[in-house]
Protein backbone atom coordinates (compact mmCIF):
# COMPACT_ATOMS: atom_id res chain seq x y z
CA UNK A 1 0.00 0.00 0.00
CA UNK A 2 1.58 3.30 -1.06
CA UNK A 3 1.34 6.35 1.16
CA UNK A 4 -0.34 9.30 -0.57
CA UNK A 5 2.27 11.83 -1.53
CA UNK A 6 0.25 14.82 -0.28
CA UNK A 7 1.90 16.47 2.77
CA UNK A 8 0.00 16.31 6.08
CA UNK A 9 -0.05 20.10 6.40
CA UNK A 10 -1.75 20.39 2.99
CA UNK A 11 -4.42 17.86 4.04
CA UNK A 12 -5.12 19.76 7.28
CA UNK A 13 -5.39 22.99 5.28
CA UNK A 14 -7.91 21.36 2.90
CA UNK A 15 -9.87 20.27 5.98
CA UNK A 16 -9.96 24.02 6.87
CA UNK A 17 -8.28 23.36 10.21
CA UNK A 18 -5.07 25.36 9.70
CA UNK A 19 -3.90 28.26 7.53
CA UNK A 20 -0.85 28.45 5.24
CA UNK A 21 0.74 30.75 7.84
CA UNK A 22 0.24 28.05 10.54
CA UNK A 23 1.87 25.44 8.30
CA UNK A 24 4.90 27.62 7.52
CA UNK A 25 5.36 28.42 11.23
CA UNK A 26 5.15 24.70 12.08
CA UNK A 27 7.66 23.84 9.31
CA UNK A 28 10.11 26.38 10.72
CA UNK A 29 9.70 24.89 14.21
CA UNK A 30 10.23 21.41 12.75
CA UNK A 31 13.43 22.63 11.08
CA UNK A 32 14.70 24.17 14.34
CA UNK A 33 13.61 21.52 16.84
CA UNK A 34 12.74 18.38 14.85
CA UNK A 35 9.63 16.24 15.42
CA UNK A 36 6.52 15.41 13.39
CA UNK A 37 4.55 18.33 11.96
CA UNK A 38 1.26 16.83 13.18
CA UNK A 39 2.58 16.74 16.77
CA UNK A 40 3.81 20.37 16.47
CA UNK A 41 0.36 21.57 15.33
CA UNK A 42 -1.25 19.49 18.10
CA UNK A 43 1.03 20.94 20.79
CA UNK A 44 0.22 24.47 19.59
CA UNK A 45 -3.50 23.78 20.07
CA UNK A 46 -4.37 24.29 16.38
CA UNK A 47 -5.82 20.77 15.98
CA UNK A 48 -6.98 18.00 18.34
CA UNK A 49 -6.20 14.25 18.45
CA UNK A 50 -9.33 13.28 16.49
CA UNK A 51 -8.57 15.74 13.68
CA UNK A 52 -4.93 14.60 13.46
CA UNK A 53 -6.00 10.95 13.30
CA UNK A 54 -8.50 11.73 10.51
CA UNK A 55 -5.84 13.64 8.52
CA UNK A 56 -3.34 10.78 8.94
CA UNK A 57 -6.01 8.38 7.70
CA UNK A 58 -6.52 10.49 4.58
CA UNK A 59 -2.76 10.76 4.02
CA UNK A 60 -2.14 7.01 4.32
CA UNK A 61 -5.30 5.91 2.54
CA UNK A 62 -6.46 3.90 5.58
CA UNK A 63 -9.82 3.93 7.33
CA UNK A 64 -10.02 5.67 10.70
CA UNK A 65 -11.06 3.41 13.60
CA UNK A 66 -12.63 4.58 16.86
CA UNK A 67 -11.26 1.93 19.22
CA UNK A 68 -13.55 3.07 22.08
CA UNK A 69 -16.65 1.94 20.15
CA UNK A 70 -15.11 -0.93 18.14
CA UNK A 71 -16.44 -4.48 18.75
CA UNK A 72 -13.25 -6.36 19.60
CA UNK A 73 -13.94 -10.02 20.43
CA UNK A 74 -11.74 -12.46 22.40
CA UNK A 75 -11.22 -14.42 19.16
CA UNK A 76 -9.66 -11.33 17.56
CA UNK A 77 -7.41 -10.73 20.57
CA UNK A 78 -6.25 -14.38 20.40
CA UNK A 79 -5.09 -13.82 16.81
CA UNK A 80 -2.42 -11.33 17.92
CA UNK A 81 -0.20 -12.51 20.81
CA UNK A 82 0.39 -10.00 23.59
CA UNK A 83 4.12 -9.65 22.86
CA UNK A 84 3.41 -8.83 19.18
CA UNK A 85 0.66 -6.32 20.04
CA UNK A 86 2.91 -4.60 22.59
CA UNK A 87 6.06 -4.50 20.42
CA UNK A 88 4.33 -3.28 17.26
CA UNK A 89 1.71 -1.10 19.03
CA UNK A 90 -1.28 -2.61 17.19
CA UNK A 91 -4.81 -3.74 18.12
CA UNK A 92 -6.81 -6.25 16.00
CA UNK A 93 -10.22 -4.77 15.05
CA UNK A 94 -11.76 -7.13 12.46
CA UNK A 95 -11.18 -10.34 10.49
CA UNK A 96 -13.10 -11.18 7.32
CA UNK A 97 -11.89 -14.77 7.05
CA UNK A 98 -8.72 -13.96 5.10
CA UNK A 99 -7.54 -10.44 6.07
CA UNK A 100 -6.96 -9.13 9.59
CA UNK A 101 -7.42 -5.38 10.09
CA UNK A 102 -5.08 -3.82 12.67
CA UNK A 103 -5.32 -0.38 14.24
CA UNK A 104 -1.83 1.20 14.16
CA UNK A 105 -0.56 3.66 16.74
CA UNK A 106 1.78 5.03 14.03
CA UNK A 107 -0.02 4.90 10.66
CA UNK A 108 3.01 6.33 8.81
CA UNK A 109 5.07 3.28 9.74
CA UNK A 110 3.25 0.93 7.36
CA UNK A 111 6.36 -1.22 6.88
CA UNK A 112 5.27 -3.00 10.09
CA UNK A 113 2.44 -4.56 8.08
CA UNK A 114 4.93 -6.67 6.11
CA UNK A 115 6.47 -7.93 9.37
CA UNK A 116 3.05 -8.65 10.87
CA UNK A 117 2.00 -10.60 7.78
CA UNK A 118 4.92 -12.97 8.56
CA UNK A 119 4.43 -12.83 12.32
CA UNK A 120 0.68 -13.55 12.24
CA UNK A 121 0.74 -15.79 9.17
CA UNK A 122 -2.23 -14.13 7.44
CA UNK A 123 -3.01 -11.16 5.20
CA UNK A 124 -3.12 -7.89 7.17
CA UNK A 125 -4.21 -4.32 6.48
CA UNK A 126 -3.81 -1.20 8.54
CA UNK A 127 -6.29 1.23 10.04
CA UNK A 128 -5.61 4.55 11.75
CA UNK A 129 -6.08 5.23 15.45
CA UNK A 130 -4.30 7.60 17.79
CA UNK A 131 -1.52 6.30 20.11
CA UNK A 132 -3.49 7.03 23.32
CA UNK A 133 -6.48 5.01 22.10
CA UNK A 134 -4.20 2.08 21.17
CA UNK A 135 -2.57 2.27 24.62
CA UNK A 136 -5.98 2.25 26.38
CA UNK A 137 -7.21 -0.63 24.22
CA UNK A 138 -4.04 -2.61 24.96
CA UNK A 139 -4.57 -2.13 28.72
CA UNK A 140 -8.24 -3.15 28.39
CA UNK A 141 -7.83 -6.24 26.20
CA UNK A 142 -4.31 -7.44 27.02
CA UNK A 143 -3.89 -6.16 30.61
CA UNK A 144 -4.30 -9.61 32.20
CA UNK A 145 -2.36 -11.48 29.50
CA UNK A 146 1.34 -12.20 29.79
CA UNK A 147 3.32 -14.51 27.60
CA UNK A 148 6.74 -15.97 28.24
CA UNK A 149 8.68 -18.78 26.63
CA UNK A 150 7.74 -21.03 29.57
CA UNK A 151 4.00 -20.28 29.36
CA UNK A 152 3.98 -20.62 25.57
CA UNK A 153 5.70 -24.02 25.68
CA UNK A 154 3.46 -25.07 28.58
CA UNK A 155 0.34 -24.16 26.56
CA UNK A 156 1.52 -26.33 23.68
CA UNK A 157 1.37 -29.43 25.86
CA UNK A 158 2.42 -32.73 24.39
CA UNK A 159 0.09 -33.31 21.45
CA UNK A 160 -1.69 -30.00 20.89
CA UNK A 161 -0.12 -29.51 17.49
CA UNK A 162 0.22 -31.59 14.36
CA UNK A 163 3.89 -30.90 13.64
CA UNK A 164 5.78 -34.18 13.44
CA UNK A 165 9.47 -34.78 13.96
CA UNK A 166 10.53 -36.33 10.67
CA UNK A 167 14.25 -35.54 10.82
CA UNK A 168 15.24 -39.10 10.04
CA UNK A 169 12.56 -39.72 7.43
CA UNK A 170 12.67 -38.68 3.80
CA UNK A 171 11.58 -35.07 3.52
CA UNK A 172 7.89 -34.53 2.73
CA UNK A 173 7.94 -30.98 1.33
CA UNK A 174 4.16 -30.63 1.34
CA UNK A 175 3.98 -31.58 5.04
CA UNK A 176 6.92 -29.30 5.86
CA UNK A 177 5.22 -26.34 4.20
CA UNK A 178 2.14 -26.99 6.37
CA UNK A 179 4.30 -27.29 9.48
CA UNK A 180 6.05 -23.98 8.73
CA UNK A 181 2.68 -22.19 8.97
CA UNK A 182 1.40 -24.11 12.02
CA UNK A 183 0.28 -21.77 14.81
CA UNK A 184 2.70 -23.13 17.48
CA UNK A 185 5.65 -22.71 15.10
CA UNK A 186 4.70 -19.13 14.19
CA UNK A 187 4.10 -18.21 17.87
CA UNK A 188 7.31 -19.81 19.05
CA UNK A 189 9.55 -18.11 16.48
CA UNK A 190 7.89 -14.74 17.14
CA UNK A 191 8.57 -15.18 20.85
CA UNK A 192 12.23 -16.14 20.26
CA UNK A 193 12.88 -13.17 17.95
CA UNK A 194 11.07 -10.54 20.03
CA UNK A 195 12.57 -11.73 23.35
CA UNK A 196 16.10 -11.75 21.93
CA UNK A 197 15.78 -8.34 20.27
CA UNK A 198 14.21 -6.82 23.41
CA UNK A 199 17.14 -8.15 25.48
CA UNK A 200 19.64 -6.52 23.04
CA UNK A 201 20.95 -9.87 21.78
CA UNK A 202 23.63 -9.75 19.09
CA UNK A 203 23.11 -13.36 17.91
CA UNK A 204 20.30 -15.94 18.13
CA UNK A 205 21.27 -19.64 17.94
CA UNK A 206 18.81 -22.44 17.02
CA UNK A 207 20.56 -25.78 17.52
CA UNK A 208 18.95 -29.23 17.07
CA UNK A 209 20.56 -32.11 18.99
CA UNK A 210 19.64 -35.78 19.32
CA UNK A 211 17.21 -35.29 22.23
CA UNK A 212 16.96 -31.53 22.58
CA UNK A 213 16.31 -28.35 20.58
CA UNK A 214 18.49 -25.63 22.12
CA UNK A 215 17.72 -21.93 21.74
CA UNK A 216 20.46 -19.58 22.92
CA UNK A 217 21.19 -15.91 22.44
CA UNK A 218 24.27 -13.79 22.99
CA UNK A 219 24.03 -10.58 25.02
CA UNK A 220 27.16 -8.45 25.58
CA UNK A 221 29.32 -11.31 24.31
CA UNK A 222 27.89 -13.99 26.64
CA UNK A 223 25.55 -16.83 25.56
CA UNK A 224 22.34 -17.38 27.55
CA UNK A 225 20.06 -20.38 27.11
CA UNK A 226 16.29 -20.08 26.76
CA UNK A 227 13.93 -22.81 27.89
CA UNK A 228 14.30 -25.52 25.20
CA UNK A 229 11.20 -25.85 22.95
CA UNK A 230 9.76 -29.30 22.07
CA UNK A 231 12.22 -31.13 19.83
CA UNK A 232 9.50 -32.00 17.30
CA UNK A 233 9.26 -28.27 16.47
CA UNK A 234 12.95 -27.97 15.54
CA UNK A 235 12.69 -28.72 11.84
CA UNK A 236 9.58 -26.60 11.32
CA UNK A 237 10.96 -23.58 13.23
CA UNK A 238 14.25 -23.73 11.33
CA UNK A 239 12.39 -24.10 8.02
CA UNK A 240 10.24 -21.07 8.90
CA UNK A 241 13.43 -19.02 9.43
CA UNK A 242 14.61 -20.21 5.99
CA UNK A 243 11.30 -19.20 4.38
CA UNK A 244 11.50 -15.72 5.99
CA UNK A 245 15.06 -15.29 4.69
CA UNK A 246 14.26 -16.56 1.17
CA UNK A 247 16.40 -19.70 1.48
CA UNK A 248 15.69 -23.07 -0.13
CA UNK A 249 13.87 -25.22 2.48
CA UNK A 250 14.40 -28.34 0.34
CA UNK A 251 18.20 -27.94 0.53
CA UNK A 252 19.40 -29.23 3.91
CA UNK A 253 22.83 -30.63 2.92
CA UNK A 254 24.60 -27.35 2.13
CA UNK A 255 25.21 -24.22 4.25
CA UNK A 256 23.09 -21.24 3.17
CA UNK A 257 23.14 -17.52 3.96
CA UNK A 258 20.21 -15.11 3.86
CA UNK A 259 18.74 -12.00 5.42
CA UNK A 260 15.50 -11.07 7.20
CA UNK A 261 14.50 -7.39 7.42
CA UNK A 262 12.14 -6.53 10.28
CA UNK A 263 10.74 -3.32 11.70
CA UNK A 264 10.36 -3.73 15.45
CA UNK A 265 8.50 -0.91 17.22
CA UNK A 266 9.53 1.52 14.49
CA UNK A 267 13.20 0.47 14.54
CA UNK A 268 14.72 -1.25 11.49
CA UNK A 269 16.30 -4.58 12.48
CA UNK A 270 18.22 -6.81 10.04
CA UNK A 271 18.85 -10.46 10.80
CA UNK A 272 21.77 -12.07 8.94
CA UNK A 273 20.88 -15.75 8.72
CA UNK A 274 23.41 -18.57 8.41
CA UNK A 275 22.46 -22.27 8.24
CA UNK A 276 24.86 -25.18 8.78
CA UNK A 277 24.04 -28.88 8.24
CA UNK A 278 24.72 -31.00 11.37
CA UNK A 279 24.13 -34.61 12.39
CA UNK A 280 20.66 -33.83 13.74
CA UNK A 281 19.36 -31.21 11.31
CA UNK A 282 20.37 -27.68 10.40
CA UNK A 283 21.87 -25.33 12.97
CA UNK A 284 20.85 -21.70 12.42
CA UNK A 285 22.53 -18.54 13.71
CA UNK A 286 20.91 -15.13 13.20
CA UNK A 287 23.16 -12.09 13.67
CA UNK A 288 20.99 -9.19 14.91
CA UNK A 289 21.84 -5.84 13.34
CA UNK A 290 19.68 -3.37 15.25
CA UNK A 291 20.50 0.00 13.74
CA UNK A 292 18.75 1.86 16.59
CA UNK A 293 21.23 0.31 19.06
CA UNK A 294 24.39 1.27 17.18
CA UNK A 295 25.85 4.74 17.48
CA UNK A 296 28.30 5.30 14.63
CA UNK A 297 29.96 8.15 16.46
CA UNK A 298 33.71 8.15 17.25
CA UNK A 299 33.02 9.92 20.54
CA UNK A 300 30.70 7.13 21.69
CA UNK A 301 32.88 4.04 21.14
CA UNK A 302 35.09 4.45 24.23
CA UNK A 303 38.20 6.19 22.88
CA UNK A 304 40.10 8.28 25.48
CA UNK A 305 40.56 11.93 24.45
CA UNK A 306 44.19 11.52 23.34
CA UNK A 307 43.37 8.42 21.25
CA UNK A 308 40.35 10.20 19.75
CA UNK A 309 42.60 13.05 18.58
CA UNK A 310 45.07 10.50 17.14
CA UNK A 311 42.32 8.72 15.15
CA UNK A 312 40.97 12.02 13.83
CA UNK A 313 44.45 13.00 12.62
CA UNK A 314 44.80 9.63 10.86
CA UNK A 315 41.39 9.92 9.16
CA UNK A 316 42.37 13.34 7.81
CA UNK A 317 45.58 12.05 6.15
CA UNK A 318 45.63 12.22 2.31
CA UNK A 319 46.86 8.64 1.84
CA UNK A 320 48.01 5.54 3.68
CA UNK A 321 46.56 2.37 5.22
CA UNK A 322 44.81 2.24 8.60
CA UNK A 323 44.20 -1.28 9.92
CA UNK A 324 41.83 -2.36 12.69
CA UNK A 325 42.57 -5.77 14.15
CA UNK A 326 40.97 -8.16 16.61
CA UNK A 327 38.96 -11.39 16.76
CA UNK A 328 35.44 -11.82 15.36
CA UNK A 329 32.93 -9.84 17.40
CA UNK A 330 35.45 -7.37 18.85
CA UNK A 331 33.73 -4.31 17.35
CA UNK A 332 36.12 -3.71 14.41
CA UNK A 333 33.27 -2.95 12.00
CA UNK A 334 31.68 -0.41 14.35
CA UNK A 335 35.02 1.38 14.76
CA UNK A 336 35.58 1.51 10.98
CA UNK A 337 32.01 2.71 10.30
CA UNK A 338 32.47 5.41 12.95
CA UNK A 339 35.67 6.55 11.18
CA UNK A 340 33.82 6.66 7.84
CA UNK A 341 30.86 8.52 9.37
CA UNK A 342 33.35 11.09 10.73
CA UNK A 343 34.91 11.52 7.26
CA UNK A 344 31.57 11.50 5.42
CA UNK A 345 31.00 14.95 3.94
CA UNK A 346 29.93 16.26 0.50
CA UNK A 347 33.55 16.96 -0.54
CA UNK A 348 34.76 13.40 0.12
CA UNK A 349 33.96 10.35 -2.02
CA UNK A 350 33.93 7.18 0.12
CA UNK A 351 33.51 3.66 -1.29
CA UNK A 352 33.37 0.46 0.75
CA UNK A 353 33.54 -3.20 -0.20
CA UNK A 354 32.17 -5.47 2.52
CA UNK A 355 31.16 -9.07 3.18
CA UNK A 356 28.32 -8.39 3.87
CA UNK A 357 27.27 -4.71 4.09
CA UNK A 358 26.20 -4.42 7.75
CA UNK A 359 24.88 -0.87 8.11
CA UNK A 360 23.77 1.52 5.39
CA UNK A 361 25.28 5.01 5.64
CA UNK A 362 23.82 7.82 3.53
CA UNK A 363 26.40 9.38 1.21
CA UNK A 364 28.72 6.36 1.13
CA UNK A 365 28.85 3.96 -1.83
CA UNK A 366 28.75 0.41 -0.39
CA UNK A 367 29.51 -2.71 -2.46
CA UNK A 368 28.60 -6.21 -1.18
CA UNK A 369 31.05 -9.06 -1.85
CA UNK A 370 29.74 -12.12 -3.72
CA UNK A 371 32.48 -14.73 -4.11
CA UNK A 372 30.16 -17.11 -6.01
CA UNK A 373 30.09 -14.83 -9.06
CA UNK A 374 33.66 -13.58 -8.72
CA UNK A 375 32.89 -10.32 -6.88
CA UNK A 376 35.86 -10.71 -4.50
CA UNK A 377 37.60 -8.05 -2.38
CA UNK A 378 40.45 -7.91 -4.91
CA UNK A 379 38.13 -7.66 -7.96
CA UNK A 380 36.01 -4.96 -6.28
CA UNK A 381 39.05 -3.01 -5.17
CA UNK A 382 40.37 -2.82 -8.75
CA UNK A 383 37.02 -1.39 -9.94
CA UNK A 384 36.76 0.98 -7.00
CA UNK A 385 40.06 2.62 -7.96
CA UNK A 386 38.42 3.60 -11.28
CA UNK A 387 35.51 5.26 -9.44
CA UNK A 388 37.54 8.30 -8.29
CA UNK A 389 37.31 7.70 -4.49
CA UNK A 390 39.08 9.67 -1.75
CA UNK A 391 38.72 7.09 1.00
CA UNK A 392 38.22 3.33 0.65
CA UNK A 393 37.12 0.63 3.09
CA UNK A 394 38.13 -2.96 2.31
CA UNK A 395 36.19 -5.27 4.64
CA UNK A 396 39.19 -7.54 5.25
CA UNK A 397 42.69 -8.18 3.88
CA UNK A 398 42.46 -11.96 3.45
CA UNK A 399 45.14 -12.69 0.88
CA UNK A 400 48.20 -11.32 -0.93
CA UNK A 401 46.21 -10.03 -3.93
CA UNK A 402 43.87 -7.90 -1.76
CA UNK A 403 46.84 -6.64 0.26
CA UNK A 404 48.77 -5.63 -2.86
CA UNK A 405 45.84 -3.73 -4.37
CA UNK A 406 45.21 -1.97 -1.02
CA UNK A 407 48.88 -0.89 -1.06
CA UNK A 408 48.56 0.25 -4.69
CA UNK A 409 45.46 2.30 -3.73
CA UNK A 410 47.37 3.89 -0.87
CA UNK A 411 50.40 4.72 -3.04
CA UNK A 412 48.13 6.43 -5.60
CA UNK A 413 46.70 8.92 -3.11
CA UNK A 414 43.91 7.20 -1.19
CA UNK A 415 43.30 6.47 2.50
CA UNK A 416 42.47 2.75 2.84
CA UNK A 417 40.73 1.35 5.92
CA UNK A 418 40.69 -2.42 6.47
CA UNK A 419 40.65 -5.21 9.07
CA UNK A 420 42.88 -8.16 9.95
CA UNK A 421 42.48 -11.04 12.36
CA UNK A 422 45.49 -10.82 14.72
CA UNK A 423 45.94 -10.68 18.50
CA UNK A 424 47.45 -7.22 18.80
CA UNK A 425 48.72 -4.26 16.76
CA UNK A 426 52.44 -5.26 16.36
CA UNK A 427 51.62 -8.83 15.22
CA UNK A 428 49.64 -7.40 12.26
CA UNK A 429 52.93 -6.46 10.57
CA UNK A 430 54.20 -10.05 10.80
CA UNK A 431 50.83 -11.31 9.50
CA UNK A 432 51.05 -9.07 6.41
CA UNK A 433 54.65 -10.17 5.76
CA UNK A 434 53.46 -13.80 6.07
CA UNK A 435 50.86 -13.08 3.37
CA UNK A 436 53.78 -12.20 1.06
CA UNK A 437 53.73 -8.38 1.19
CA UNK A 438 57.20 -6.85 0.98
CA UNK A 439 58.29 -5.02 4.18
CA UNK A 440 59.37 -1.92 2.20
CA UNK A 441 55.79 -1.58 0.87
CA UNK A 442 54.37 -1.82 4.39
CA UNK A 443 56.68 0.89 5.70
CA UNK A 444 55.69 3.13 2.78
CA UNK A 445 51.93 2.76 3.28
CA UNK A 446 50.80 1.63 6.76
CA UNK A 447 50.07 4.69 8.92
CA UNK A 448 48.59 3.02 12.00
CA UNK A 449 47.24 -0.24 13.39
CA UNK A 450 44.40 -0.25 15.93
CA UNK A 451 43.85 -3.42 17.99
CA UNK A 452 40.65 -3.70 19.99
CA UNK A 453 38.59 -5.90 22.31
CA UNK A 454 35.16 -5.50 23.90
CA UNK A 455 34.62 -5.81 27.66
CA UNK A 456 31.30 -5.69 29.49
CA UNK A 457 30.33 -2.54 31.42
CA UNK A 458 29.35 -2.78 35.08
CA UNK A 459 25.57 -2.22 35.37
CA UNK A 460 25.03 1.33 36.65
CA UNK A 461 21.87 0.29 38.59
CA UNK A 462 23.56 -2.32 40.80
CA UNK A 463 27.15 -1.02 40.81
CA UNK A 464 28.80 -1.91 44.12
CA UNK A 465 32.20 -1.06 45.56
CA UNK A 466 34.41 -3.98 46.64
CA UNK A 467 37.95 -4.82 47.69
CA UNK A 468 39.68 -7.22 45.25
CA UNK A 469 41.56 -10.23 46.62
CA UNK A 470 45.34 -10.63 46.28
CA UNK A 471 44.70 -13.41 43.73
CA UNK A 472 42.63 -11.03 41.57
CA UNK A 473 45.36 -8.40 41.66
CA UNK A 474 47.98 -11.04 40.87
CA UNK A 475 46.13 -11.87 37.64
CA UNK A 476 46.76 -8.26 36.59
CA UNK A 477 50.36 -8.43 37.89
CA UNK A 478 49.52 -5.77 40.47
CA UNK A 479 50.33 -5.48 44.18
CA UNK A 480 48.42 -3.79 47.01
CA UNK A 481 50.76 -0.80 46.83
CA UNK A 482 50.05 -0.40 43.08
CA UNK A 483 46.34 0.08 43.75
CA UNK A 484 46.52 2.09 46.97
CA UNK A 485 43.72 4.66 46.95
CA UNK A 486 41.98 3.02 43.96
CA UNK A 487 38.29 2.03 44.08
CA UNK A 488 36.99 -1.14 42.42
CA UNK A 489 33.39 -1.91 41.42
CA UNK A 490 31.29 -4.88 40.33
CA UNK A 491 27.59 -5.41 39.56
CA UNK A 492 25.56 -7.31 42.18
CA UNK A 493 22.89 -8.22 39.60
CA UNK A 494 19.45 -6.64 39.23
CA UNK A 495 16.36 -6.63 36.98
CA UNK A 496 17.89 -4.10 34.60
CA UNK A 497 20.85 -6.39 33.79
CA UNK A 498 18.96 -9.72 34.11
CA UNK A 499 21.05 -10.57 37.17
CA UNK A 500 24.36 -10.55 35.25
CA UNK A 501 25.86 -7.44 36.87
CA UNK A 502 26.76 -6.08 33.42
CA UNK A 503 24.91 -3.97 30.87
CA UNK A 504 26.42 -2.93 27.54
CA UNK A 505 30.05 -3.10 26.43
CA UNK A 506 32.97 -0.74 25.93
CA UNK A 507 36.02 -1.14 23.69
CA UNK A 508 39.66 -1.39 24.77
CA UNK A 509 42.09 0.10 22.26
CA UNK A 510 45.78 -0.30 21.41
CA UNK A 511 46.92 2.20 18.76
CA UNK A 512 50.33 1.72 17.13
CA UNK A 513 51.12 4.80 15.03
CA UNK A 514 54.02 4.21 12.64
CA UNK A 515 57.17 6.33 13.01
CA UNK A 516 60.69 6.23 11.52
CA UNK A 517 62.01 3.98 14.29
CA UNK A 518 59.29 1.35 13.77
CA UNK A 519 59.68 1.54 9.97
CA UNK A 520 63.44 0.87 10.25
CA UNK A 521 62.77 -2.09 12.56
CA UNK A 522 60.24 -3.58 10.11
CA UNK A 523 62.79 -3.30 7.26
CA UNK A 524 65.34 -5.08 9.48
CA UNK A 525 62.86 -7.94 10.13
CA UNK A 526 62.18 -7.21 13.83
CA UNK A 527 59.99 -9.67 15.79
CA UNK A 528 56.53 -8.90 17.20
CA UNK A 529 58.00 -8.58 20.71
CA UNK A 530 60.66 -6.10 19.56
CA UNK A 531 58.08 -4.00 17.70
CA UNK A 532 55.80 -4.02 20.73
CA UNK A 533 58.57 -2.97 23.11
CA UNK A 534 59.58 -0.10 20.80
CA UNK A 535 55.97 1.02 20.32
CA UNK A 536 55.41 1.05 24.11
CA UNK A 537 58.58 3.09 24.59
CA UNK A 538 57.17 5.55 22.03
CA UNK A 539 53.95 5.91 24.04
CA UNK A 540 51.62 3.13 22.83
CA UNK A 541 49.12 1.96 25.47
CA UNK A 542 48.49 -1.79 25.24
CA UNK A 543 45.06 -3.43 25.48
CA UNK A 544 45.88 -4.39 29.09
CA UNK A 545 46.80 -0.75 29.91
CA UNK A 546 43.52 0.39 28.37
CA UNK A 547 41.66 -2.21 30.45
CA UNK A 548 43.33 -1.05 33.67
CA UNK A 549 42.19 2.52 32.99
CA UNK A 550 38.56 1.34 32.65
CA UNK A 551 38.87 -0.76 35.85
CA UNK A 552 40.16 2.27 37.79
CA UNK A 553 37.33 4.40 36.33
CA UNK A 554 34.77 1.86 37.60
CA UNK A 555 33.57 1.07 34.07
CA UNK A 556 34.45 -2.65 34.00
CA UNK A 557 35.82 -5.41 36.24
CA UNK A 558 39.12 -7.23 36.72
CA UNK A 559 37.57 -10.50 35.43
CA UNK A 560 36.52 -8.91 32.14
CA UNK A 561 39.94 -7.36 31.44
CA UNK A 562 41.82 -10.56 32.38
CA UNK A 563 39.51 -12.56 30.07
CA UNK A 564 40.01 -10.29 27.05
CA UNK A 565 43.67 -9.23 27.31
CA UNK A 566 47.08 -10.81 27.90
CA UNK A 567 50.06 -9.53 29.89
CA UNK A 568 52.63 -7.95 27.58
Amino acid sequence: MAIASKPLGQILKEMKLVSEFDIQEALQLQKDQGGAIGRILLDRGLIDDRQLTEALGRQSGMEVIDLASAMITPDLIDMVPVNVAETYQVIPVSFDGSTLTLALADPLNISVLDDLKFMLNCEVKGAVSDPEAVEKAFAAYYGDKTESMESLIGDMGGDDFSVVDNREQMMDLEQLEKDVNAAPVVKLLNMILLTAIKDRASDIHLEPFEKEFKVRYRVDGVLYEMMPPPIQLARAVISRVKVMSNLDIAETRLPQDGRIELNIAGNPVDLRVSTLPTMYGESVVMRVLDRSNVSLDLEQIGLPTTDLETIRRLIAKPNGIILVTGPTGSGKTTTLYSCLAEANEPGTKIITTEDPVEYNIDGIVQVPINDEIGVTFAACLRSILRQDPDKILVGEIRDLETGQIAIEASLTGHIVFSTLHTNDAPSSIIRLVDLGIEPFLLTATVEAIVAQRLVRRVCSDCKTEYDPTDEMLMELELTRSDVAGRTFFYGKGCKKCNGSGYKGRIALFEIMVMNDRLRDMILEGASTQELQLAAREDGMRTLRDSGLTHIYDGVTTIEEVVKETVIT
